[in-house]
């Protein structure tokens, strides 16, 4: 892990911290190493859910612009940047756990770009969202030119992203890009709950949902439907599934390998 974000472990979940208050939380290489490091010690260590959190009062107002004017006569490094950046939502959405965005204030460019990729987002009331990147004369290249019209719809994304304007936490939950809203004093609370939750399904099951889920977006219904079958017969030999029925048997709650 990098010095810009922190880990940790709460219960069933692994916490991944953005730790650049003093810099809105932007996006750097350190801050794209880190959550990578993240993912992966998440992974090792077994947890259930992840959590992308932040410190301060802004969850992450995009890339680092001065480390981007610093490097403005490296243009492939600026571009190394981008492509760092694209590279981490796809892990992001491609984590056998389930992703969690705690967004605690703004994000903005990059930081909804991260959102976009995470399976579920909790907001705090006073949570906005903005693509913002118009109001620069920048271009994303991390998502939110392809997830933002995918989950809200080409019109909606459009305006949002031709303007620069920004959502409120009830304006993103009525179009799907938040999940649940919570007052800012009890957040993390909210997301613990949520992640306890998540820990009580099974890991196979889960993994599971998350790439039909991802994958099926590319594909026909048909072949989406074909997709969904194979991996529910694969599902089959799983332990969870004999644990699920027994417990439904016996009238108690299952109790799936962790």
């Amino acid at each position: 892990m990098s010095d810009a974000t922190s880990y940790e472990v709460r219960g069933p979940a692994a916490w991944i911290r953005l730790m650049r208050p003093d810099k809105r939380n932007a996006l750097n290489p350190d801050i794209l190493a880190g959550i990578g490091a993240g993912l992966d010690r998440a992974e090792r260590d077994g947890a259930r859910a992840v959590v992308i959190a932040s410190s301060g009062p802004v969850f992450c107002a995009g890339a680092d612009l001065t480390h981007v004017l610093d490097g403005i006569g490296d243009l492939d490094g600026i571009a190394r940047l981008l492509g760092d950046a694209g590279t981490l939502t796809r892990r992001i959405e491609a984590h056998p756990a389930p992703v969690v965005a705690a967004v605690n204030g703004a994000a903005v460019a990059g930081g909804l770009e991260l959102v976009l990729a995470c399976d579920l987002v909790v907001a705090a009331e006073n949570a906005t969202f903005a693509d913002g990147h118009v109001a620069y004369g920048l271009f994303p290249g991390a998502g939110s030119s392809v997830r933002l019209p995918r989950l809200i719809g080409a019109n909606r994304a459009r305006h949002l992203m031709y303007t620069g304007g920004s959502l409120s936490a009830e304006q993103a939950l009525a179009l799907g890009i938040v999940c649940e809203v919570a007052p800012s004093d009890q957040l993390e609370a909210a997301v613990e709950a949520l992640c306890h939750r998540l820990a009580r399904g099974s890991r196979a099951g889960l993994a599971r949902m998350k790439r039909v889920i991802r994958e099926a977006g590319d594909l026909s219904l048909a072949d989406g439907l074909e997709l969904e079958l194979a991996e529910a017969r694969a599902h089959l030999r799983s332990p969870d599934v004999a644990e699920g029925l027994a417990a439904f048997a016996e009238g108690r709650r299952p109790r799936f390998a962790r």
